[in-house]
Protein backbone atom coordinates (compact mmCIF):
# COMPACT_ATOMS: atom_id res chain seq x y z
CA UNK A 1 0.00 0.00 0.00
CA UNK A 2 1.24 3.48 -0.85
CA UNK A 3 1.01 5.62 2.29
CA UNK A 4 0.34 8.84 0.36
CA UNK A 5 -2.69 7.32 -1.36
CA UNK A 6 -4.00 5.94 1.93
CA UNK A 7 -3.67 9.38 3.55
CA UNK A 8 -5.50 11.23 0.76
CA UNK A 9 -9.00 9.92 1.54
CA UNK A 10 -10.11 12.52 4.09
CA UNK A 11 -8.79 15.68 2.39
CA UNK A 12 -10.05 14.45 -0.98
CA UNK A 13 -13.59 13.84 0.28
CA UNK A 14 -13.67 17.19 2.10
CA UNK A 15 -12.66 18.92 -1.14
CA UNK A 16 -15.26 16.96 -3.09
CA UNK A 17 -18.07 17.91 -0.71
CA UNK A 18 -17.33 21.58 -1.38
CA UNK A 19 -16.28 21.51 -5.05
CA UNK A 20 -17.96 18.59 -6.85
CA UNK A 21 -19.32 19.20 -10.31
CA UNK A 22 -23.06 19.44 -10.87
CA UNK A 23 -23.81 16.91 -13.61
CA UNK A 24 -27.15 15.46 -14.76
CA UNK A 25 -26.13 11.89 -13.88
CA UNK A 26 -24.88 12.78 -10.40
CA UNK A 27 -26.87 12.23 -7.23
CA UNK A 28 -28.61 9.11 -8.49
CA UNK A 29 -28.45 5.51 -7.39
CA UNK A 30 -29.94 4.34 -10.68
CA UNK A 31 -27.37 1.94 -12.16
CA UNK A 32 -28.81 2.42 -15.66
CA UNK A 33 -28.11 6.16 -15.55
CA UNK A 34 -24.64 5.56 -14.16
CA UNK A 35 -23.87 3.00 -16.86
CA UNK A 36 -25.08 5.18 -19.73
CA UNK A 37 -23.15 8.21 -18.48
CA UNK A 38 -19.93 6.27 -17.97
CA UNK A 39 -20.09 4.65 -21.41
CA UNK A 40 -20.78 8.02 -23.05
CA UNK A 41 -17.89 9.61 -21.15
CA UNK A 42 -15.35 7.14 -22.54
CA UNK A 43 -13.01 9.10 -24.84
CA UNK A 44 -15.45 12.04 -24.77
CA UNK A 45 -15.48 15.38 -22.94
CA UNK A 46 -18.11 16.01 -20.25
CA UNK A 47 -19.45 19.14 -21.99
CA UNK A 48 -20.02 17.18 -25.18
CA UNK A 49 -21.77 14.32 -23.38
CA UNK A 50 -24.35 16.33 -21.43
CA UNK A 51 -26.80 17.10 -24.30
CA UNK A 52 -26.51 13.53 -25.62
CA UNK A 53 -27.20 12.10 -22.17
CA UNK A 54 -30.26 14.30 -21.68
CA UNK A 55 -31.71 13.37 -25.10
CA UNK A 56 -30.97 9.71 -24.49
CA UNK A 57 -32.69 9.66 -21.10
CA UNK A 58 -35.71 11.49 -22.48
CA UNK A 59 -36.21 8.85 -25.17
CA UNK A 60 -34.69 5.75 -23.53
CA UNK A 61 -35.20 6.23 -19.78
CA UNK A 62 -35.05 2.54 -18.83
CA UNK A 63 -33.20 -0.68 -19.57
CA UNK A 64 -36.39 -1.99 -21.17
CA UNK A 65 -36.64 0.98 -23.54
CA UNK A 66 -33.01 0.61 -24.61
CA UNK A 67 -33.37 -3.12 -25.18
CA UNK A 68 -36.33 -2.48 -27.51
CA UNK A 69 -34.95 0.41 -29.60
CA UNK A 70 -34.20 -0.34 -33.24
CA UNK A 71 -30.74 -0.01 -34.79
CA UNK A 72 -31.48 3.09 -36.85
CA UNK A 73 -32.81 5.09 -33.93
CA UNK A 74 -30.03 3.87 -31.65
CA UNK A 75 -27.40 5.13 -34.08
CA UNK A 76 -29.22 8.42 -34.60
CA UNK A 77 -29.29 9.11 -30.85
CA UNK A 78 -25.54 8.42 -30.74
CA UNK A 79 -24.70 10.36 -33.91
CA UNK A 80 -21.73 12.64 -33.32
CA UNK A 81 -20.43 10.95 -30.16
CA UNK A 82 -18.14 8.62 -32.11
CA UNK A 83 -16.92 5.15 -31.15
CA UNK A 84 -20.31 3.78 -32.21
CA UNK A 85 -19.65 0.29 -30.89
CA UNK A 86 -20.32 1.80 -27.45
CA UNK A 87 -23.98 2.34 -28.36
CA UNK A 88 -24.37 -1.16 -29.74
CA UNK A 89 -22.77 -2.65 -26.64
CA UNK A 90 -25.10 -0.63 -24.43
CA UNK A 91 -28.08 -2.15 -26.21
CA UNK A 92 -26.53 -5.62 -25.98
CA UNK A 93 -26.06 -5.07 -22.25
CA UNK A 94 -29.68 -3.94 -21.89
CA UNK A 95 -30.91 -7.04 -23.70
CA UNK A 96 -28.73 -9.24 -21.52
CA UNK A 97 -30.13 -7.56 -18.42
CA UNK A 98 -33.67 -8.15 -19.66
CA UNK A 99 -33.02 -11.78 -20.59
CA UNK A 100 -30.94 -12.86 -17.60
CA UNK A 101 -31.89 -10.48 -14.79
CA UNK A 102 -35.45 -9.41 -15.57
CA UNK A 103 -34.30 -5.86 -16.29
CA UNK A 104 -32.50 -5.43 -12.96
CA UNK A 105 -28.78 -4.82 -12.58
CA UNK A 106 -26.56 -7.26 -10.70
CA UNK A 107 -24.86 -5.52 -7.80
CA UNK A 108 -21.56 -7.36 -7.79
CA UNK A 109 -18.51 -6.11 -9.69
CA UNK A 110 -17.78 -9.52 -11.22
CA UNK A 111 -21.32 -9.84 -12.60
CA UNK A 112 -21.23 -6.31 -14.02
CA UNK A 113 -18.04 -7.22 -15.88
CA UNK A 114 -20.02 -9.77 -17.88
CA UNK A 115 -22.10 -7.05 -19.53
CA UNK A 116 -21.05 -6.25 -23.11
CA UNK A 117 -18.81 -3.19 -23.32
CA UNK A 118 -18.23 -3.04 -19.56
CA UNK A 119 -14.61 -3.18 -18.41
CA UNK A 120 -12.84 -2.74 -15.08
CA UNK A 121 -13.42 0.99 -14.82
CA UNK A 122 -17.11 1.00 -15.77
CA UNK A 123 -17.93 -1.99 -13.58
CA UNK A 124 -16.20 -0.27 -10.66
CA UNK A 125 -18.07 2.98 -11.29
CA UNK A 126 -21.49 1.29 -11.39
CA UNK A 127 -20.77 -0.97 -8.40
CA UNK A 128 -19.49 1.86 -6.22
CA UNK A 129 -21.83 4.70 -7.24
CA UNK A 130 -25.08 2.76 -7.65
CA UNK A 131 -24.58 -0.03 -5.10
CA UNK A 132 -22.09 1.31 -2.57
CA UNK A 133 -19.53 -1.43 -3.20
CA UNK A 134 -15.95 -0.63 -2.18
CA UNK A 135 -14.55 -1.16 -5.68
CA UNK A 136 -12.18 1.33 -7.35
CA UNK A 137 -12.88 2.90 -10.75
CA UNK A 138 -9.47 3.56 -12.26
CA UNK A 139 -9.43 5.61 -15.47
CA UNK A 140 -6.93 8.04 -16.98
CA UNK A 141 -7.82 10.84 -14.57
CA UNK A 142 -7.38 8.55 -11.57
CA UNK A 143 -4.09 7.15 -12.86
CA UNK A 144 -2.74 10.67 -13.33
CA UNK A 145 -3.70 11.74 -9.80
CA UNK A 146 -2.40 8.53 -8.24
CA UNK A 147 0.88 8.55 -10.17
CA UNK A 148 1.62 12.11 -9.07
CA UNK A 149 0.57 11.64 -5.45
CA UNK A 150 2.50 8.36 -5.14
CA UNK A 151 5.47 9.59 -7.19
CA UNK A 152 5.26 6.46 -9.33
CA UNK A 153 7.30 6.54 -12.54
CA UNK A 154 5.94 3.30 -14.00
CA UNK A 155 4.37 3.46 -17.47
CA UNK A 156 0.62 3.79 -16.81
CA UNK A 157 -0.13 2.08 -20.14
CA UNK A 158 1.67 -1.05 -18.92
CA UNK A 159 -0.94 -3.57 -17.66
CA UNK A 160 1.30 -4.54 -14.73
CA UNK A 161 1.55 -0.92 -13.58
CA UNK A 162 -2.21 -0.47 -13.94
CA UNK A 163 -2.79 -3.57 -11.80
CA UNK A 164 -0.44 -2.11 -9.18
CA UNK A 165 -2.44 1.13 -9.09
CA UNK A 166 -5.70 -0.80 -8.89
CA UNK A 167 -4.36 -2.69 -5.87
CA UNK A 168 -3.36 0.57 -4.20
CA UNK A 169 -6.79 2.09 -4.84
CA UNK A 170 -8.53 -1.04 -3.52
CA UNK A 171 -6.62 -0.60 -0.26
CA UNK A 172 -7.40 3.13 -0.06
CA UNK A 173 -11.10 3.26 -0.98
CA UNK A 174 -13.33 3.96 2.04
CA UNK A 175 -16.08 1.41 2.67
CA UNK A 176 -18.56 4.10 3.78
CA UNK A 177 -18.24 6.41 0.73
CA UNK A 178 -16.84 4.43 -2.21
CA UNK A 179 -18.93 6.11 -4.89
CA UNK A 180 -18.08 9.60 -3.70
CA UNK A 181 -14.40 8.65 -3.45
CA UNK A 182 -14.29 7.48 -7.06
CA UNK A 183 -16.18 10.54 -8.27
CA UNK A 184 -13.91 12.80 -6.21
CA UNK A 185 -10.86 11.37 -7.99
CA UNK A 186 -12.57 11.88 -11.35
CA UNK A 187 -13.35 15.49 -10.51
CA UNK A 188 -9.90 16.24 -9.12
CA UNK A 189 -8.31 14.88 -12.30
CA UNK A 190 -10.70 16.88 -14.49
CA UNK A 191 -10.58 20.15 -12.54
CA UNK A 192 -7.26 20.41 -10.67
CA UNK A 193 -4.71 17.69 -11.42
CA UNK A 194 -4.73 18.45 -15.12
CA UNK A 195 -2.64 16.67 -17.78
CA UNK A 196 0.33 17.94 -19.74
CA UNK A 197 2.19 19.44 -16.82
CA UNK A 198 -0.41 22.07 -15.96
CA UNK A 199 -1.98 21.05 -12.61
CA UNK A 200 -3.31 23.66 -10.19
CA UNK A 201 -1.14 22.52 -7.29
CA UNK A 202 -1.93 25.66 -5.27
CA UNK A 203 -5.61 24.70 -5.28
CA UNK A 204 -5.14 20.97 -4.77
CA UNK A 205 -6.29 19.37 -1.50
CA UNK A 206 -3.58 16.73 -1.90
CA UNK A 207 -0.65 19.10 -2.49
CA UNK A 208 0.90 18.38 0.92
CA UNK A 209 0.85 14.63 0.20
CA UNK A 210 1.90 14.75 -3.42
CA UNK A 211 5.37 13.50 -4.37
CA UNK A 212 5.22 15.15 -7.79
CA UNK A 213 4.49 18.49 -6.13
CA UNK A 214 7.25 18.00 -3.57
CA UNK A 215 9.87 17.06 -6.17
CA UNK A 216 8.69 19.28 -9.01
CA UNK A 217 7.83 16.31 -11.22
CA UNK A 218 4.43 17.48 -12.47
CA UNK A 219 5.72 17.58 -16.05
CA UNK A 220 7.28 14.12 -15.80
CA UNK A 221 4.37 12.23 -14.23
CA UNK A 222 2.52 10.20 -15.15
CA UNK A 223 4.85 8.30 -17.46
CA UNK A 224 3.11 7.22 -20.64
CA UNK A 225 4.83 5.60 -23.60
CA UNK A 226 4.46 7.46 -26.86
CA UNK A 227 1.67 6.33 -29.12
CA UNK A 228 2.35 5.31 -32.69
CA UNK A 229 1.73 8.10 -35.17
CA UNK A 230 -1.68 8.08 -36.84
CA UNK A 231 -1.65 7.09 -40.47
CA UNK A 232 -3.25 9.46 -42.96
CA UNK A 233 -5.80 8.34 -45.55
CA UNK A 234 -7.05 10.47 -48.43
CA UNK A 235 -10.65 10.21 -49.63
CA UNK A 236 -12.74 11.86 -52.31
CA UNK A 237 -16.34 12.28 -51.10
CA UNK A 238 -19.38 12.92 -53.32
CA UNK A 239 -22.52 14.85 -52.45
CA UNK A 240 -24.75 13.59 -55.25
CA UNK A 241 -28.02 15.55 -55.47
CA UNK A 242 -30.93 14.45 -57.64
CA UNK A 243 -34.56 15.58 -57.62
CA UNK A 244 -34.40 16.97 -54.07
CA UNK A 245 -32.58 13.94 -52.66
CA UNK A 246 -28.98 13.17 -51.77
CA UNK A 247 -27.20 9.84 -52.21
CA UNK A 248 -26.12 7.77 -49.21
CA UNK A 249 -24.90 4.25 -48.70
CA UNK A 250 -24.54 2.07 -45.63
CA UNK A 251 -21.09 1.05 -44.45
CA UNK A 252 -20.11 -2.57 -43.89
CA UNK A 253 -21.29 -4.20 -40.66
CA UNK A 254 -17.72 -4.59 -39.40
CA UNK A 255 -14.78 -2.22 -39.09
CA UNK A 256 -14.61 1.55 -38.63
CA UNK A 257 -18.07 3.24 -38.34
CA UNK A 258 -19.70 -0.14 -38.94
CA UNK A 259 -23.28 -0.07 -40.20
CA UNK A 260 -23.60 3.72 -40.32
CA UNK A 261 -24.64 5.83 -43.31
CA UNK A 262 -22.07 7.67 -45.38
CA UNK A 263 -21.75 9.73 -48.52
CA UNK A 264 -20.29 7.77 -51.43
CA UNK A 265 -16.54 8.12 -51.64
CA UNK A 266 -13.44 6.58 -53.18
CA UNK A 267 -9.86 6.26 -51.93
CA UNK A 268 -7.39 8.94 -52.91
CA UNK A 269 -7.60 12.68 -53.48
CA UNK A 270 -8.93 13.07 -57.02
CA UNK A 271 -8.27 16.33 -58.82
CA UNK A 272 -11.04 18.19 -60.65
CA UNK A 273 -10.13 16.52 -63.96
CA UNK A 274 -10.39 13.03 -62.40
CA UNK A 275 -13.38 13.61 -60.14
CA UNK A 276 -15.99 12.43 -62.67
CA UNK A 277 -14.43 9.00 -63.17
CA UNK A 278 -16.11 7.12 -60.26
CA UNK A 279 -19.62 8.20 -61.30
CA UNK A 280 -19.92 5.65 -64.10
CA UNK A 281 -19.23 2.86 -61.64
CA UNK A 282 -22.27 3.99 -59.66
CA UNK A 283 -24.42 4.19 -62.80
CA UNK A 284 -24.53 8.00 -62.76
CA UNK A 285 -23.53 10.95 -64.87
CA UNK A 286 -22.85 14.53 -63.81
CA UNK A 287 -25.32 17.22 -64.88
CA UNK A 288 -23.82 20.13 -62.95
CA UNK A 289 -20.72 20.46 -60.77
CA UNK A 290 -21.53 22.96 -58.02
CA UNK A 291 -18.87 23.10 -55.32
CA UNK A 292 -15.54 21.69 -54.18
CA UNK A 293 -14.99 21.08 -50.44
CA UNK A 294 -12.20 20.00 -48.11
CA UNK A 295 -12.41 18.46 -44.64
CA UNK A 296 -10.36 16.49 -42.16
CA UNK A 297 -11.37 14.09 -39.38
CA UNK A 298 -9.13 12.54 -36.73
CA UNK A 299 -9.81 9.08 -35.35
CA UNK A 300 -7.67 7.35 -32.71
CA UNK A 301 -5.36 5.62 -35.17
CA UNK A 302 -6.09 7.26 -38.52
CA UNK A 303 -6.75 10.66 -40.04
CA UNK A 304 -9.04 11.19 -43.00
CA UNK A 305 -8.02 13.99 -45.36
CA UNK A 306 -11.03 14.54 -47.59
CA UNK A 307 -11.81 16.36 -50.81
CA UNK A 308 -15.52 16.64 -51.61
CA UNK A 309 -17.59 17.46 -54.68
CA UNK A 310 -21.18 18.67 -54.62
CA UNK A 311 -22.90 17.98 -57.93
CA UNK A 312 -26.26 17.35 -59.51
CA UNK A 313 -26.39 13.78 -60.77
CA UNK A 314 -28.49 11.96 -63.37
CA UNK A 315 -29.39 8.28 -63.26
CA UNK A 316 -30.76 5.82 -60.70
CA UNK A 317 -27.39 4.71 -59.38
CA UNK A 318 -26.46 1.31 -57.98
CA UNK A 319 -25.92 0.53 -54.31
CA UNK A 320 -27.19 3.97 -53.28
CA UNK A 321 -30.10 5.21 -51.16
CA UNK A 322 -31.60 8.59 -52.10
CA UNK A 323 -32.77 10.54 -49.05
CA UNK A 324 -34.78 13.74 -48.89
CA UNK A 325 -34.17 16.29 -46.15
CA UNK A 326 -36.49 14.63 -43.63
CA UNK A 327 -35.08 11.17 -44.32
CA UNK A 328 -31.53 12.50 -44.07
CA UNK A 329 -32.24 13.81 -40.57
CA UNK A 330 -33.52 10.39 -39.48
CA UNK A 331 -30.38 8.52 -40.55
CA UNK A 332 -27.16 8.26 -38.54
CA UNK A 333 -24.34 9.89 -40.49
CA UNK A 334 -21.11 9.93 -38.42
CA UNK A 335 -19.41 13.19 -37.51
CA UNK A 336 -16.49 12.24 -39.74
CA UNK A 337 -18.74 13.45 -42.57
CA UNK A 338 -20.07 16.41 -40.57
CA UNK A 339 -18.98 19.14 -42.98
CA UNK A 340 -20.50 17.26 -45.91
CA UNK A 341 -23.72 16.64 -43.96
CA UNK A 342 -24.15 20.37 -43.37
CA UNK A 343 -23.51 21.08 -47.05
CA UNK A 344 -26.03 18.39 -48.05
CA UNK A 345 -28.66 19.97 -45.81
CA UNK A 346 -28.10 23.36 -47.42
CA UNK A 347 -28.25 21.88 -50.90
CA UNK A 348 -31.56 20.14 -50.22
CA UNK A 349 -33.01 23.30 -48.69
CA UNK A 350 -32.06 25.19 -51.85
CA UNK A 351 -33.67 22.49 -53.99
CA UNK A 352 -36.93 22.92 -52.07
CA UNK A 353 -37.01 26.66 -52.74
CA UNK A 354 -36.35 26.42 -56.47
Amino acid sequence: MNENLEAMVSPLLRWYDENKRTLPWRGTGDPYKVLVSEIMLQQTRVAAVIPYYLRWMEELPTVEALAAVDEERLMKLWQGLGYYSRARNLRKAARMLMDEYGGRFPEEYEALLRLPGVGDYTAGAVASIAFGKAVPAVDGNVLRVAARVAGCDGDILDPRVRRQFRGWMEAAIPADRPGEFNQALMDLGAMVCLPNGSPDCAGCPLAALCEANRLGLQDALPVRRKKAARRAEELTVYLLVRQGRVALRRREETGLLAGLWEFPHVPGALCDEEAGEPLAGWGLTAREWRKRLTARHIFTHVEWHMIGYLLEAAGEGTGLTWADREELEALAVPSAFGKFLEEARRALEEEETR
